[in-house]
Protein backbone atom coordinates (compact mmCIF):
# COMPACT_ATOMS: atom_id res chain seq x y z
CA UNK A 1 0.00 0.00 0.00
CA UNK A 2 1.11 3.53 -1.09
CA UNK A 3 2.21 5.63 2.43
CA UNK A 4 0.09 9.06 0.49
CA UNK A 5 2.25 11.23 2.31
CA UNK A 6 4.67 12.07 5.19
CA UNK A 7 4.16 15.47 6.46
CA UNK A 8 4.16 17.13 9.64
CA UNK A 9 4.09 20.30 11.02
CA UNK A 10 6.66 22.06 13.49
CA UNK A 11 6.25 20.31 17.08
CA UNK A 12 8.46 18.84 19.75
CA UNK A 13 7.21 15.07 20.09
CA UNK A 14 7.98 12.76 22.99
CA UNK A 15 7.76 14.89 25.74
CA UNK A 16 6.13 18.17 25.02
CA UNK A 17 4.43 19.50 21.70
CA UNK A 18 4.56 22.89 20.14
CA UNK A 19 2.92 23.77 17.31
CA UNK A 20 3.83 26.50 15.01
CA UNK A 21 2.60 28.40 12.05
CA UNK A 22 4.79 27.72 9.38
CA UNK A 23 5.34 29.99 6.27
CA UNK A 24 8.24 28.28 4.46
CA UNK A 25 11.73 28.98 5.40
CA UNK A 26 13.04 31.40 2.34
CA UNK A 27 16.20 32.09 1.25
CA UNK A 28 16.62 35.64 2.99
CA UNK A 29 15.90 33.89 6.45
CA UNK A 30 19.15 31.51 6.32
CA UNK A 31 21.21 34.21 7.58
CA UNK A 32 19.16 34.90 10.65
CA UNK A 33 17.72 31.66 11.01
CA UNK A 34 21.21 29.42 10.62
CA UNK A 35 22.47 30.01 15.06
CA UNK A 36 18.76 28.60 15.77
CA UNK A 37 18.51 24.85 15.19
CA UNK A 38 15.55 23.37 12.68
CA UNK A 39 15.85 20.53 14.31
CA UNK A 40 16.76 19.45 18.01
CA UNK A 41 17.50 16.46 19.38
CA UNK A 42 17.80 15.03 22.92
CA UNK A 43 18.16 12.11 24.83
CA UNK A 44 15.94 10.24 22.45
CA UNK A 45 15.71 6.03 22.82
CA UNK A 46 13.46 3.88 21.26
CA UNK A 47 12.43 -0.01 21.80
CA UNK A 48 11.38 -2.43 19.68
CA UNK A 49 9.52 -5.26 22.00
CA UNK A 50 12.25 -4.32 24.56
CA UNK A 51 14.87 -4.27 21.74
CA UNK A 52 16.76 -1.60 21.53
CA UNK A 53 16.69 0.22 18.33
CA UNK A 54 18.66 3.52 19.97
CA UNK A 55 20.32 5.14 22.47
CA UNK A 56 20.12 8.67 24.05
CA UNK A 57 20.98 10.28 20.41
CA UNK A 58 21.73 13.74 20.36
CA UNK A 59 21.50 15.82 17.73
CA UNK A 60 20.96 19.63 16.03
CA UNK A 61 20.34 20.56 12.43
CA UNK A 62 20.65 23.92 11.09
CA UNK A 63 18.71 25.42 8.37
CA UNK A 64 20.31 25.48 4.61
CA UNK A 65 22.44 22.33 5.68
CA UNK A 66 23.15 19.20 4.01
CA UNK A 67 23.59 16.26 6.66
CA UNK A 68 24.25 12.36 6.21
CA UNK A 69 23.19 10.04 8.32
CA UNK A 70 25.58 6.85 8.04
CA UNK A 71 26.23 3.66 9.74
CA UNK A 72 25.61 -0.05 9.10
CA UNK A 73 21.99 -1.95 8.86
CA UNK A 74 20.55 -2.00 11.99
CA UNK A 75 22.24 0.45 13.00
CA UNK A 76 18.70 2.43 13.80
CA UNK A 77 18.70 5.10 10.85
CA UNK A 78 15.32 4.66 9.73
CA UNK A 79 13.93 4.41 13.14
CA UNK A 80 15.38 7.87 14.03
CA UNK A 81 13.85 9.27 10.63
CA UNK A 82 10.43 7.88 11.50
CA UNK A 83 10.95 9.49 15.60
CA UNK A 84 11.55 12.89 13.84
CA UNK A 85 8.97 12.61 11.39
CA UNK A 86 6.70 11.72 14.19
CA UNK A 87 5.48 7.92 12.58
CA UNK A 88 7.18 6.91 16.08
CA UNK A 89 7.00 8.14 19.46
CA UNK A 90 10.14 7.98 21.25
CA UNK A 91 9.94 5.97 24.62
CA UNK A 92 12.50 8.78 25.97
CA UNK A 93 13.96 12.19 25.26
CA UNK A 94 12.54 15.20 23.17
CA UNK A 95 12.78 16.23 19.74
CA UNK A 96 11.93 19.58 18.76
CA UNK A 97 11.19 20.74 15.08
CA UNK A 98 11.33 24.91 13.83
CA UNK A 99 9.32 24.10 11.27
CA UNK A 100 7.07 21.69 9.10
CA UNK A 101 8.51 18.27 8.23
CA UNK A 102 8.56 15.65 4.68
CA UNK A 103 9.81 12.38 5.11
CA UNK A 104 11.14 10.17 1.58
CA UNK A 105 10.86 6.92 2.30
CA UNK A 106 13.06 4.01 1.14
CA UNK A 107 11.36 3.03 -2.21
CA UNK A 108 11.25 -0.58 -1.36
CA UNK A 109 8.03 0.26 1.09
CA UNK A 110 6.43 1.61 -1.90
CA UNK A 111 3.44 -0.81 -3.96
CA UNK A 112 4.84 0.32 -7.14
CA UNK A 113 1.79 -1.48 -9.24
CA UNK A 114 -0.59 1.24 -7.85
CA UNK A 115 -2.24 2.45 -11.01
CA UNK A 116 -1.68 5.60 -11.25
CA UNK A 117 0.60 8.11 -13.17
CA UNK A 118 3.98 9.87 -12.53
CA UNK A 119 2.63 13.04 -11.90
CA UNK A 120 -0.34 11.72 -10.05
CA UNK A 121 1.91 9.99 -7.81
CA UNK A 122 3.92 13.57 -7.16
CA UNK A 123 0.77 15.62 -6.71
CA UNK A 124 -0.19 13.29 -3.68
CA UNK A 125 2.85 15.91 -1.98
CA UNK A 126 0.15 18.50 -1.84
CA UNK A 127 -2.63 17.09 0.31
CA UNK A 128 -0.38 17.88 3.43
CA UNK A 129 0.86 21.19 2.09
CA UNK A 130 -0.03 24.35 4.35
CA UNK A 131 2.21 26.80 2.36
CA UNK A 132 0.70 29.71 1.43
CA UNK A 133 2.75 31.29 -0.84
CA UNK A 134 3.75 30.52 -4.49
CA UNK A 135 2.41 26.89 -5.12
CA UNK A 136 4.79 24.24 -6.62
CA UNK A 137 3.64 22.32 -10.13
CA UNK A 138 4.13 19.05 -10.86
CA UNK A 139 5.68 19.75 -14.16
CA UNK A 140 8.36 22.20 -12.08
CA UNK A 141 9.59 19.57 -10.01
CA UNK A 142 9.50 16.89 -12.60
CA UNK A 143 12.37 19.03 -14.58
CA UNK A 144 14.16 19.66 -11.57
CA UNK A 145 14.53 15.67 -10.85
CA UNK A 146 14.98 15.08 -14.39
CA UNK A 147 11.42 13.44 -15.33
CA UNK A 148 10.65 15.74 -17.51
CA UNK A 149 7.96 14.30 -20.61
CA UNK A 150 7.33 10.79 -18.21
CA UNK A 151 4.34 12.70 -15.95
CA UNK A 152 2.14 10.12 -18.05
CA UNK A 153 3.98 7.42 -17.45
CA UNK A 154 2.52 4.74 -14.87
CA UNK A 155 4.39 4.10 -12.04
CA UNK A 156 4.94 0.02 -12.70
CA UNK A 157 6.80 1.31 -15.74
CA UNK A 158 9.56 2.99 -13.87
CA UNK A 159 13.18 1.95 -13.48
CA UNK A 160 14.73 1.95 -10.10
CA UNK A 161 16.61 5.18 -10.41
CA UNK A 162 13.33 6.81 -12.18
CA UNK A 163 11.11 5.73 -8.95
CA UNK A 164 13.83 7.33 -6.19
CA UNK A 165 13.44 10.96 -8.43
CA UNK A 166 9.76 10.41 -7.97
CA UNK A 167 9.55 10.10 -4.19
CA UNK A 168 11.75 13.00 -4.35
CA UNK A 169 9.81 15.15 -6.16
CA UNK A 170 6.57 13.79 -4.42
CA UNK A 171 8.21 15.03 -1.00
CA UNK A 172 9.56 18.40 -2.63
CA UNK A 173 6.07 19.31 -3.51
CA UNK A 174 5.09 19.01 0.40
CA UNK A 175 6.88 22.59 0.55
CA UNK A 176 8.45 21.70 4.19
CA UNK A 177 11.68 23.22 5.84
CA UNK A 178 12.71 20.26 6.73
CA UNK A 179 13.14 17.02 4.39
CA UNK A 180 14.01 13.80 5.52
CA UNK A 181 15.07 10.99 3.09
CA UNK A 182 15.69 7.70 3.82
CA UNK A 183 18.49 6.04 1.73
CA UNK A 184 17.83 7.84 -1.75
CA UNK A 185 20.77 6.99 -3.38
CA UNK A 186 20.82 3.19 -2.27
CA UNK A 187 20.73 0.85 -5.57
CA UNK A 188 20.68 3.16 -8.24
CA UNK A 189 23.27 4.01 -11.12
CA UNK A 190 26.11 6.74 -10.60
CA UNK A 191 24.96 9.24 -12.82
CA UNK A 192 21.31 9.53 -10.82
CA UNK A 193 22.97 9.11 -7.78
CA UNK A 194 24.74 12.60 -8.62
CA UNK A 195 21.44 14.04 -9.94
CA UNK A 196 19.51 13.52 -6.95
CA UNK A 197 23.02 14.71 -4.94
CA UNK A 198 22.54 18.33 -6.73
CA UNK A 199 19.01 18.21 -6.44
CA UNK A 200 19.19 17.97 -2.45
CA UNK A 201 22.03 20.41 -2.32
CA UNK A 202 20.22 22.88 -4.43
CA UNK A 203 17.23 22.67 -1.77
CA UNK A 204 20.09 23.24 1.13
CA UNK A 205 21.21 26.26 -0.61
CA UNK A 206 17.50 27.93 -0.71
CA UNK A 207 17.15 27.18 2.72
CA UNK A 208 15.82 23.67 4.14
CA UNK A 209 17.11 21.55 6.12
CA UNK A 210 17.85 18.00 5.06
CA UNK A 211 19.41 14.54 7.02
CA UNK A 212 20.15 12.10 4.53
CA UNK A 213 20.48 8.30 5.28
CA UNK A 214 23.40 6.30 3.61
CA UNK A 215 25.58 3.64 3.88
CA UNK A 216 27.85 5.14 1.16
CA UNK A 217 30.60 6.46 4.03
CA UNK A 218 32.52 7.73 0.75
CA UNK A 219 29.81 9.83 -0.13
CA UNK A 220 28.93 11.15 2.68
CA UNK A 221 32.30 12.41 3.60
CA UNK A 222 33.02 13.87 0.48
CA UNK A 223 29.04 15.45 -0.81
CA UNK A 224 27.55 16.81 2.46
CA UNK A 225 27.95 19.34 4.88
CA UNK A 226 27.56 17.37 7.94
CA UNK A 227 27.88 14.21 8.68
CA UNK A 228 26.16 11.62 11.50
CA UNK A 229 27.78 8.33 12.31
CA UNK A 230 24.76 6.47 13.81
CA UNK A 231 25.31 2.61 15.77
CA UNK A 232 22.57 2.53 18.14
CA UNK A 233 24.02 6.05 19.10
CA UNK A 234 25.60 8.64 17.85
CA UNK A 235 29.17 7.72 17.53
CA UNK A 236 30.56 11.17 15.68
CA UNK A 237 29.11 14.18 14.43
CA UNK A 238 30.21 16.80 12.43
CA UNK A 239 32.11 18.08 9.08
CA UNK A 240 33.42 15.83 7.59
CA UNK A 241 37.25 15.90 8.48
CA UNK A 242 35.61 16.22 11.70
CA UNK A 243 34.36 13.15 11.32
CA UNK A 244 37.32 11.23 10.14
CA UNK A 245 39.22 12.81 12.62
CA UNK A 246 37.04 11.43 15.31
CA UNK A 247 36.77 8.24 13.95
CA UNK A 248 40.70 7.53 13.39
CA UNK A 249 41.19 8.61 16.86
CA UNK A 250 38.11 6.37 18.28
CA UNK A 251 40.07 3.29 15.83
CA UNK A 252 43.33 4.35 17.19
CA UNK A 253 42.24 4.22 20.96
CA UNK A 254 40.47 0.69 20.38
CA UNK A 255 43.74 -0.57 18.98
CA UNK A 256 45.96 0.50 21.82
CA UNK A 257 43.45 -0.90 23.65
CA UNK A 258 43.06 -4.18 22.07
CA UNK A 259 46.76 -4.68 22.15
CA UNK A 260 47.26 -3.71 25.80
Amino acid sequence: MIPIFMARRGSVSALVSVPRQDQGLHQLDVGLASAMPSLSVRGVSYDYDNCPAIKSVDLDLHPGTLTALVGPNGAGKSTLLHLIQGCLRANQGTIESNGSIALMPQRASIDWSFPITVTQMVELGRLRTRNRGQQLSAQQLLNQVGLNGLGARRLDRLSGGQQQRVLLARALMQQTSILLLDEPCSAIDPPTREHLLTVMRQQAESGQTLLVSSHDWGSALDSYDRVVVLDGTVLACGTPDEVRQNLTDMTCMMGSHCCG
